[in-house]
């Protein structure tokens, strides 16, 4: 069977185990219906995903001009603490800004190789986690913009990783944590504009992903170096494809790279 399209990140359902989904404009693709079977990869050519324009990719799927022009790509995605559209000033497009930021975030704890703090759109549970490789999280904060969770944030990265060892991760190199202790641990860090946004009653979520056999030595692949590869698919965690001879694919980190993919 042939597949053939545009990369964007796997879509996913969460079960026992989590379902993954690749998506092209003309294919749709269980991707867990690939486990121990010998999936090749051919790298065709570049799509900007917002020109639609055969330009090479720069970042997050987009050319270096859409990059440094559209909202989806502006630097309060990668930092909340800069967004500004509660106190309605543009960074690139004010309408786009206020449906984004203006509405409610939460601040969570992730282990994925080390428990990390971070944020995502509340609407974005569990998809955030379990594209992060988390195998357990748990919610902080729930407040209603990205400001106040990006601030949120930034207090609580001095005292407890913002960062994923995604080579950690993808060998589960882990520990279990109780990260209802590291929530209470936490709180008396939170800003006091997020304080009475705590949640104090919850407890973590476990995730569950389909992985076969881990890999012990990672060989990243490279769609430029290497734009062809055949390997049997062992596993899917996070937003990685896992082979059985220890190469791993990121499936977000190609989004823009039109493929073919063959199963048999």
């Amino acid at each position: 069977m042939n597949y053939e399209g545009v990369l964007t990140k796997m879509k996913t359902e969460n079960g026992s185990p989590i379902q993954y989904y690749l998506v092209f404009e003309n294919d749709f693709l269980n991707v867990n219906q690939l486990l121990d079977k010998k999936v090749s990869i051919n790298f065709l050519k570049y799509q900007c995903l917002n020109c639609r324009l055969e330009k090479k990719i720069y970042r997050q799927g987009f050319c270096y001009d859409c990059f440094y022009e559209i909202p989806q790509a502006a630097d309060w995605i990668m930092k909340p603490e800069l967004s500004t559209a509660h106190l309605d000033k543009e960074d690139r497009d004010l309408e786009y800004e206020k449906g984004v930021q203006l509405q409610p975030h939460i601040v969570y704890l992730a282990n994925s190789s080390n428990v990390k703090v971070g944020v995502t759109r509340k609407t974005q549970v569990p998809t955030r986690w379990i594209d992060q490789g988390a195998h357990e999280a748990i919610e902080i904060v729930e407040v209603p913009n990205r400001y106040l969770a990006g601030i949120t944030e930034v207090a609580l990265k001095d005292h407890v990783a913002d960062k994923t060892n995604w080579r950690n991760m993808l060998k589960n190199d882990i520990k279990d944590e109780n990260l209802v202790e590291w929530r209470d641990r936490l709180k008396k860090y939170v800003p006091d504009e997020a304080k009475e946004y705590f949640i104090a009653n919850n407890i973590e979520t476990n995730l569950e992903f389909p992985v076969l056999q881990y890999p012990t030595k990672l060989k990243s692949l490279n769609l430029q170096k290497t734009p062809f590869f055949e390997g049997v698919l062992k596993g899917i965690k996070a937003q990685y494809l896992i082979f059985e001879d220890n190469t791993v694919f990121n499936v977000r980190g190609n989004e823009g790279y039109v493929v073919s993919i063959s199963v048999g």
